[in-house]
């Protein structure tokens, strides 16, 4: 069990690692000492849960309350719990349905707090739930694999990504970094950072697909790896996109996280590109698909076999 000071083990990107960290509160004092944040971020099954508690547990307090004074309520039912709760409910709610109302100084007094309290809560609750309405969100699929193949002639550690929501993300910027086990000088153990170079890092206005490319060159951190080599070293690689919502007008972020074995080598990625007369097809169901290189190979000489064939291609190639 995790103690005072132990933080509680969390999920880092997608990568399915937990790390627990030692000196750092949680739980009741992590939500004391910074709620706003916690309540913002928090699944919404959780921050309505947390709501409902806390709307019946404020309820149940006032009821005991009103309870405690005895018969403080005209026509409420004398010792009735359930009278006084349903009667708080009114009055933290405002709703005043005019049935039930305080007759003693004490009820009135508690009724006054209790009104005040439900206007406050009122006001917090819905901040709450605008505040997390209106968070700039991206909706950016991540292929579940990476891929090493040759690129232009080099080998390339790729990935690709899609645009789910169907708008543009515009001035999009993509970081990938290679985070590994490396050893000191002094024999030490560090998790070190390498950030790795892309064919292409910006994007005037991401809308569909984009593939991300690394070139394994002389001065890449991955040149002369093995996939054993990067399972040794613990290698994980984190993928940020950043860019402004075309819609929202507001800076959006998503990551993604590959683990070593994530990475399948001399493979490539299934085309999803199909090209008519008047349009473009992209074909997002095989967005995750992957062929070896000796298969992609294969289906290439047979479409290369099929154009030589094929009349109407001769003629547009203008070899018949």
């Amino acid at each position: 069990m995790a103690t005072r000071h132990e933080r509680r083990a969390e999920r880092v990107g997608t990568d399915g690692r937990e790390i627990v960290a030692v000196g750092l509160e949680r739980g009741l004092n992590d939500l004391y000492h910074d709620a706003y944040h916690v309540l913002l971020t928090m699944p919404w099954r959780w921050f309505f849960a947390l709501v409902l508690a806390g709307y019946l547990a404020i309820n149940g307090l006032f009821a005991v309350g009103y309870w405690s004074l005895g018969d403080a309520i005209e026509n409420a039912t004398a010792r009735s719990f359930s009278d006084c709760f349903f009667f708080s409910v009114q009055t933290l709610a405002t709703i005043g349905y005019g049935r039930m109302v305080p007759k003693t100084v004490g009820a009135n007094t508690l009724v006054t707090c209790e009104a005040l309290l439900g206007m406050i809560g009122l006001a917090v609750t819905a901040g709450l739930v605008f505040a997390r309405f209106s968070r700039p969100t991206a909706r950016v699929l991540f292929s579940e694999v990476a891929v090493v193949a040759p690129y232009e002639g080099v080998p390339s550690l790729m990935f690709r990504m899609a645009n789910a929501r169907g708008n543009r993300i515009v001035e999009a910027r993509l970081k990938l970094t290679l985070v590994l086990n490396e050893m000191t000088a002094e024999g030490e153990q560090v998790r070190r950072l390498h950030d790795l170079a892309l064919l292409r890092s910006e994007h005037a206005a991401f809308a569909l697909s984009w593939t991300a490319i690394h070139s394994i060159k002389s001065k890449s951190p991955l040149f002369g790896k093995s996939p054993a080599d990067l399972r040794a070293a613990g290698a994980d690689f984190f993928a940020s996109l950043t860019g402004i919502d075309e819609g929202l007008l507001q800076t959006v972020h998503v990551r993604h996280v590959y683990r070593a074995g994530d990475v399948r080598w001399d493979a490539r990625f299934v085309d999803i590109l199909t090209t008519e007369a008047d349009r473009a097809i992209i074909d997002y169901t095989r967005f995750h698909e992957i062929v070896s290189l000796g298969e992609a190979s294969g289906a290439r000489e047979g479409e290369r076999a099929g154009r030589e064939h094929s009349p109407e291609q001769g003629r547009i190639d203008g070899t018949r």
